[in-house]
């Protein structure tokens, strides 16, 4: 390999199509934007989901249910991870469970679920727990404490 047998990978370069240049050039007059209309015109640009006067995709689909913009959403860990990932007598808390993969990162609010068994005494601190959990995690010897998830605090001032 030398510098003069170097050249540029193939169909990498070459010229750029000139269009409305006459007759002889095969792209002249019309410039291949046919006749008429406003796709011919300067200065067009058809909008978003345009699909040539077909009824749109975003019309043709049918819109159902209700999405609430004030919903809370909550991470969910269940007992059964929480029995494979911490040892006897753990702290479990919100940073605890990042660090282990069981939250992500986005969302602050977590609630404990009651799936599987637990069968060591965890202390754990979440934002909310359902009511099946709390009791397993009691009955394991554990204790549970609930997080203020900071619309109290919000709603008072």
């Amino acid at each position: 390999m030398s510098l003069d047998k170097l050249k540029p990978a193939e169909r990498s370069k070459f010229k750029k199509k000139r269009v409305g240049r006459g007759p002889g050039s095969g792209l002249g007059k019309t410039a291949g934007r046919g006749h008429k209309g406003a796709q011919s015109r300067s200065g067009y640009a058809f909008k978003r989901g345009f699909e040539g006067g077909q009824m749109p995709l975003h019309r043709r689909v049918p819109k159902r249910g209700f999405t609430n913009i004030f919903r809370t959403a909550y991470d969910v860990v269940n007992l059964d991870q929480l029995e494979l990932v911490f040892e006897q007598g753990a702290t479990v808390t919100v940073e605890s469970l990042r660090e282990h993969g069981l939250v992500s990162s986005r969302t602050s609010l977590v609630k404990i679920l009651g799936r599987g068994d637990l069968t060591k005494a965890l202390t754990v601190h979440a934002h909310k727990f359902s009511g099946k959990a709390a009791e397993k995690v009691a009955a394991a010897g554990g204790r549970t404490e609930a997080i203020p998830d900071g619309k109290a605090e919000a709603s008072n001032q």
